[in-house]
């Protein structure tokens, strides 16, 4: 199972915070952390914390992975996607990031 993909279905292969993770890439992790603050409406987000090595991987995850219902919901299940869960077409906890990014469940699709 390619390890890249998130829990949700988002390819963190190509996830800026990753990239300025795995390059340790200050800049990017600057202008990553002014997007996000724009998209998310969340000044809080400063390039310090734009640090992840991936949802799957081992090492550092951004900080909203703790938080993240979707991961918590498949840890607590005991899988390691979404693609695991009889109920992933119904699903309301991951359906924001699917109909957001539609290719994340192609990502899900592909993993079986």
């Amino acid at each position: 199972m390619k390890k890249l993909i998130a829990c949700c279905g988002l390819n963190c292969e190509t996830c800026d915070a990753r990239k300025a993770t795995v390059e340790n890439n200050n800049e990017l992790r600057k202008a990553t952390a002014e997007k996000w603050q724009q998209m998310y409406n969340s000044p809080e987000i400063k390039p310090e914390s734009i640090n992840c090595t991936g949802c799957r991987e081992n090492g550092v995850k951004f900080s909203y992975c703790s938080l993240c219902e979707i991961r918590g919901c498949v840890k607590a299940k005991g899988y390691e996607t979404c693609s695991e869960c009889a109920d992933m077409a119904t699903c309301q906890i991951v359906a924001m990031v699917h109909k957001h990014v539609p290719e994340a469940i192609t990502n899900l699709k592909q993993l079986n």
